[in-house]
């Protein structure tokens, strides 16, 4: 449905444009520095992640790293998308109602809005079940399983994304005009399609941050028991441990960011509460910056002070009685000796390699 009664857009038939412009809240500054900062970012982290993936010989990093890709992907994408139109908006100031009658751009950006927002989400959720077999249930997982898999499973979550984007098209929810006029989404309403499309939105969004805390958080429990436990020297964890951390600095800006903006759809379908504009387009703009954060992740990850801080966490410092040594170069006992690629301790046994393993962490120092 296209038309209300009155022959006006559906898209324009709660604001129709054009809109008075108001500077204080329609900067094109801020569009233009914020998109050029999240395009540079990204792609950086794009290129980071694309040598990091060339050197890893760890499947399970190869898996999580094709993650981190499809994450960067989307990021990119999604602020090129939406940060395009609205940075032509802010400098053109053009007229939606002539530019497009029948609605087919605003609803093209609500779309994107929907999409480029709920794919980083379901791929956070992705990532942690991924993590969480790996760690917690390594057998279930068959060591010669393809990374095309990992690729089905990232193409899924764009599909899924994709098909609830659409939903609107198809007469479930609606694409609205929002305030300054820069930008399109979905209708956030207490009455019939539109409250239905609301509630899949903000609760398919919540949802994929609960089983990202609640898997991650049983993630962490289990690797903590490992390192720590008796037996700590069974396993090589350092790619874990680096995985872990980045999985949960995701999961964390993920939610500070969409949370407000998920929580306040809900409260006000729930509560038939009435929509504040200007609420609604700061929230907006937080959910904006997890695209700006997220790659600054990966990127802060290949500076080696950090690198060499969760290594050592991971093969501690060892008293001088113990027979304890870190699988890497000669060590005499009683030292502190890391290696790039070479965490993990063993006891009452003494390991000597001539070439390190490689971790895909970056080239060496």
């Amino acid at each position: 449905m296209n038309a209300s009664a009155n022959n006006t857009p559906l898209c324009y038939s709660l604001r129709s444009p054009p809109f008075t412009y108001l500077p204080n809240i329609a900067s094109a500054y801020y569009s233009s520095i914020f998109g050029t900062l999240g395009l540079i970012s990204n792609l950086i982290a794009f290129i980071v992640l694309i040598k990091s993936f060339q050197r890893t010989q760890s499947r399970s990093r190869s898996f999580f790293l094709i993650f981190l890709g499809g994450l960067v992907v989307t990021d990119f994408m999604g602020l090129l998308v939406t940060g395009s139109i609205v940075i032509s908006f802010h400098v053109t100031h053009f007229n939606w109602r002539k530019l497009d009658p029948n609605c087919h751009f605003c609803n093209f950006m609500g779309m994107s809005m929907v999409f480029y927002g709920l794919c980083p989400l379901l791929l956070g959720a992705a990532m942690a079940v991924e993590r969480f077999t790996g760690i917690n249930r390594p057998f279930a997982r068959s060591t010669s399983m393809p990374k095309s898999r990992t690729v089905s499973m990232v193409l899924m979550v764009w599909l899924i994304a994709g098909s609830i984007a659409m939903l609107p098209i198809a007469g479930i929810g609606s694409y609205h005009m929002q305030i300054p006029g820069s930008w399109c989404f979905l209708n956030i309403s207490s009455e019939g399609n539109d409250m239905a499309f609301s509630l899949l939105f903000s609760l398919v969004g919540l949802i994929s941050i609960a089983v990202s805390f609640l898997l991650n958080t049983v993630s962490v429990v289990t690797l903590i028991k490992v390192c720590c436990g008796q037996n700590r020297h069974q396993r090589r964890r350092d790619h874990e441990v680096e995985m872990m951390v980045q999985l949960i600095l995701i999961m964390v800006i993920a939610s500070i960011c969409w949370c407000p903006l998920l929580i306040y759809i809900l409260i006000s379908v729930v509560t038939v509460d009435p929509v504040n504009d200007e609420i609604v387009l700061f929230y907006i703009r937080m959910a904006t910056c997890n695209q700006i954060f997220d790659p600054w992740i990966y990127i802060m990850f290949q500076v080696s002070r950090i690198r060499s801080l969760l290594h050592k966490l991971c093969c501690p410092e060892v008293k001088s009685r113990s027979n304890t040594y870190c699988y890497g170069y000669a060590s005499p006992p009683g030292t502190k000796s890391w290696i790039r690629g070479y965490t993990s301790c063993f006891a009452d046994q003494f390991f000597r390699e001539s070439t390190p393993v490689s971790t895909g962490l970056g080239a060496p120092s």
